[in-house]
């Protein structure tokens, strides 16, 4: 049963924040990839493309997890565990050239000329959240 995205999770995932996905190899060791992150509300959001390590690891085994850290705080930070729902061409680039809009302010992604790019869907399953400062900080001026 899908696990809801808080209003907080919902707006830190449409900020620039690191996002690291584990995916399982065949032998079921695990395998860690940085990629850019969204949400459309209810799921999050990556792109890849056709012939990378994970998106072969999600083809044959759906689950997932992510570690997902703020840009200026890295104890600002979301915890995924998840499956993969849907992996769907990216028609046009449209999602990775809004990611890359967000991440790199390039209107159109800067990756290798004639891959395929894939949009993933992930449903998160169970979610923890540390997106206030840490206990004891001093403000941030």
């Amino acid at each position: 049963m899908a696990a809801p995205l808080s209003p907080e999770a919902k707006t830190f995932l449409k900020e620039v924040v690191y996002a690291h996905l584990a995916t399982l190899m065949k032998d079921g060791s695990p395998q860690v990839t940085p990629v850019w992150v969204d949400t459309d509300g209810t799921n999050i959001l990556i792109n890849t493309a056709v012939g990378r390590v994970k998106m072969d690891n999600m083809e044959r085994n759906a689950r997932v997890a992510l570690s997902i850290m703020g840009m200026e705080n890295a104890y600002r930070c979301l915890f995924v565990r998840g499956r993969v729902k849907e992996i769907a061409p990216d028609e046009g680039n449209r999602h990775i050239s809004s990611l890359s809009k967000r991440y790199t302010g390039n209107d159109r992604y800067q990756g290798r000329p004639g891959e395929t790019r894939m949009r993933v869907v992930i449903e998160p399953l169970h979610v923890t959240e540390r997106l206030g400062p840490p206990p004891g900080a001093p403000p941030r001026r």
